[in-house]
């Protein structure tokens, strides 16, 4: 955040459990927590608090697509630039984004939307030009057995020594995967695009699969693939994108020996994928 944003988080302890998996909540609070802090370029407050909400019949029927019940509300409050309401109403929509050409793609809140509604919950924008934005994320209360939910998730498979390159352009993301991978015995290149991505392809250092994101400046994902298959036929190429996993994407664009995530993913899916098609 910096230091000229203070952080204040109220999580009471009687808060309820939510339904929602834990590595997509960890990425869309991230999301949210950057966006807060482009929005405050000279500083401000950002507070992060969760509080147990009921949400009645009248007010779903309202907001359609969410059933009445326990939800554990998640808000992620700015005291920022805050948005207009017409900004407001497209800040879901794939690819709107406010930030200026080359600094957002558009697909943080999209991404998170769909997200919440995949775990049966609801997501509200509240924001005032000038005042700030609030965010809540409403997970819907999770009413299995504690210890149930609670037990550990299959580790992810092992590498074995081989050679990855990630092209990724956002520094976050690309750390988190450098240092997840790594963790998983993995010898990784990084590449911010496709610009210095193109000369390790053309080089002779061993690859043996690429992870690449679609959405890169310059030169996309799939065009970067024609270009180091050119060199590299049998390089096995799994794209990692924001953007829904739909028909869109899987009909032509996928080649032999291609795959994709769809972002956030947890590190022991993007694991198994990596070894699945290391293996075949």
């Amino acid at each position: 955040m910096g230091e000229h944003i203070e952080l204040k988080c109220s999580l009471p302890a009687d808060t309820w459990r939510a339904f929602t998996d834990a590595n997509q909540l960890e990425s869309a609070l991230l999301n949210l927590a950057i966006n807060s802090r482009d929005a405050m370029p000279d500083g401000g407050r950002l507070t992060i608090e969760t509080v147990n909400v009921h949400l009645d019949a009248a007010y779903t029927s309202r907001q359609g697509g969410v059933d009445p019940g326990d939800y554990v509300a998640i808000g992620v409050s700015d005291t920022g630039s805050g948005m207009p309401g017409d900004v407001v109403a497209k800040a879901i929509d794939p690819f709107f984004t406010t930030k200026p050409v080359g600094e957002g793609t558009g697909l943080g809140l999209s991404t998170i939307y769909g997200f919440v509604k995949q775990t049966g919950g609801h997501l509200r924008i509240d924001s005032e030009v000038g005042h700030g934005t609030t965010v809540n994320l409403y997970l819907p209360r999770a009413l299995q057995n504690a210890a149930d939910a609670e037990k550990p998730k299959d580790a992810a498979p092992l590498g074995q020594g081989e050679t990855l390159l990630v092209v990724e352009d956002d520094a976050t993301v690309r750390m988190i995967l450098c240092d997840g991978l790594e963790e998983l015995g993995y010898k990784v290149l990084l590449a911010s695009d496709a610009r210095p991505a193109i000369p390790i392809l053309q080089s002779d250092r061993r690859i043996d699969l690429m992870v690449c994101d679609v959405m890169l400046p310059h030169i996309n994902g799939r065009k970067l693939a024609e270009i180091a298959r050119a060199s590299r036929p049998d390089l096995k190429v799994l794209f990692v994108t924001g953007y829904a996993e739909n028909a869109m994407f899987r009909g032509d664009f996928l080649d032999a020996g291609m795959d994709m995530l769809t972002k956030p993913f947890a590190l022991e899916v993007l694991g198994a994928k990596i070894r699945t098609m290391i293996e075949l």
